[in-house]
Formats: C-alpha cells, structure tokens, sequence
C-alpha cells in the first residue's frame, strides 16, 4: 500500500525527532512552491480556470502566516483578486470566493476603489476617523448599501455589504470576504459583529460582552405582548404570534441551544418575559455534548434571524 495522508500525519502526532520533521517540512514547503511558481502559474489558462490547489487555498496559507504580496505568485494573486470583485459587481466568476482573504489595500481597491489609497494612509496611521468620513460619505451621498462598525480595540472593522459579511483585521493588514464557513476566533469580533447587526435590525436587544467569556444578548417580550398570547394551543392560524410562541419558538430555542453555552428565560423586574443568549466561540456539538465545535461566521445568521422576528413580531408591535 502506498503512502497515506494519514501516515504523514500520524509520523507528526508521534513524538519523533524534530530534525525528521523539519525535513519532511521542508520537502513539502518545496513542493508547495514548485506547484505554485514552476507548474500551475506558468500555464496562465490552467491558472485562471482550474487552479491546482483547491480555491488557491496556498495563497491563503501565505496571507495568513504574514508573507506579504511580493512572497505570492503574482498572476495567481491577481486572479484571486479579480474574482472577488466580479463577484462584488454581481459578474460572472468560475466559483463563488466565500471566505476568501485579501492584503488590506487590495480590499479598499476592490470595494472602494476610488478611495483605497486613503483608506490604506487612514488605517495605517490608525486615522479612523478620517476613514469613517469616507464610508460615510459614500453611505450617505452614494447610496452605497453597507454598514460598518470598529470595534472598541480598533482590532477589527466589521462591514455588512448588501448580504455578506466582511472583516477588516487591522493590525495583520488582511482582511476576510464574503466570510461564511470560517471559525469566529476572537470574541471581541463576536461581539463587533453582534453589534452591527443589532444596530441595523434589533437596536433595542441588550448586548454585554464579558471578557475572556461570552457575550450576552437579552431581548425581551414586553408584559403587555405576552398577555395577549393565547394560553392553549391555537386550533387555527389567526394569531400569528400565538401560532409562533405555541409552535415555533421551541424548535427556534433548540436552534439556539446549538449555538449558546447558556439560555435563559426569566420574567424581568418589570414583569416583561427575558430571554437571555450566553453566545462563546465554541458552541456545542449535538451528537456529542462533550466535544465543542468553533462558530463559524454562518452560524450568527440562523441567530440573528431568530432575535429579528422576536424584536419585529413581539418588541416593535408592542412600542
């Protein structure tokens, strides 16, 4: 039998000599640039259109370990580049580039073109606020449909664009794309991102963030909602709130236990029923409660989604 991926990767789970490993390391790093420089760029068709790694998943691994642009096939680059700013002008590409990373400068030049050259002074310098005249200008005197938010460590700039997601990592000068399967891995951007979206959809759902812990998120169904709501199960369709908390929302809590350490529910001090989200960077793994998956970027829509139509169907009717 020949050689397995999983042999190779058994020999680096042992305890063995590291002078082996280093070797065996630097055998693939070899392979690795003979793939991208020698066999797969030269050959600029085969390049554009069936790269040789999957999704140039090698440029990523590039980026993300802090080599910079002149360190990455250059025509391999560009193309990766292109691909995303077809798709941001809703054009054609070879296939969709979710969770896609580009250096910092390359995405100004993608999404505001016209300004990316003083949006890279602005963040270099960590001039947000001349950066934020900017986004701001666009938003308000080119209809331009995104949002944005720093957050407090001015680590990250979170930016909704239409439906996706975009993540701005300052002080690594890259940033994510069209973030969708990616682990969420620093809670202060969990926290950014959950304050976005609450400014935009559910302004008035509380949100604390607990260093080193979770991030709380509270939204309430006032009293005087929750007293109009049927107290049996509705025999027809009428009511569509009585419909939802009899039918729906046990399904949608379930959905929500995937995703949170802790859910409480509880009337508050005002006699409104409180239903509180303890949301951490790993969320639970249904067919085994022990072991913890990480949350990925897509996980926050089915949460967000929930939180919209309690806020909409039970906070806004009421106010």
């Amino acid at each position: 039998m020949p050689l397995q991926p999983e042999h190779i990767a058994k020999f680096f789970d042992e305890d063995t000599d590291m002078k082996f490993k280093t070797e065996l390391l630097e055998l693939l790093r070899k392979r690795i640039d003979r793939l991208c420089f020698k066999e797969c760029e030269i050959d600029r068709i085969q390049c554009t259109l069936t790269p040789l790694c999957t999704r140039r998943i090698l440029l990523k691994i590039r980026l993300l370990n802090g080599l910079t642009i002149e360190d990455q096939p250059n025509f391999c680059y560009s193309v990766h580049k292109n691909i995303i700013f077809r798709d941001f002008r809703n054009k054609t590409v070879i296939y969709k580039p979710n969770d896609a990373y580009l250096y910092l400068i390359d995405f100004f030049d993608v999404f505001f073109h016209g300004d990316y050259r003083n949006l890279n002074k602005f963040f270099s310098k960590g001039d947000f606020k001349g950066a934020s005249k900017i986004f701001n200008d666009r938003i308000n005197n080119r209809d331009e449909n995104f949002r944005y938010l720093l957050t407090k460590d001015q680590e990250f700039m979170v930016f909704k664009y239409d439906d996706k997601i975009h993540v701005c990592f300052i002080n690594e000068k890259y940033a994510l794309c069209n973030a969708t399967r990616e682990n969420i891995t620093d809670l202060k951007l969990l926290f950014g991102l959950c304050k976005l979206f609450s400014q935009i959809y559910f302004p008035e759902v509380k949100l604390n963030l607990i260093p080193n812990e979770c991030v709380e998120i509270t939204t309430i169904i006032p009293k005087d909602t929750l007293s109009t709501i049927s107290n049996e199960i509705p025999k027809d369709e009428n009511s569509k709130r009585d419909t939802y908390l009899w039918n729906v929302f046990p399904s949608d809590l379930d959905a929500l236990s995937q995703f949170s350490n802790e859910i409480n529910i509880f009337i508050d001090k005002k006699q409104n029923l409180a239903i509180k989200l303890s949301i951490n960077l790993k969320t639970k793994n249904q067919k085994n409660s022990i072991s913890r998956v990480i949350l990925r970027y897509r996980d926050l829509r089915l949460i967000f989604n929930i939180l919209f139509r309690l806020y909409n169907d039970f906070y806004i009717l009421h106010v």
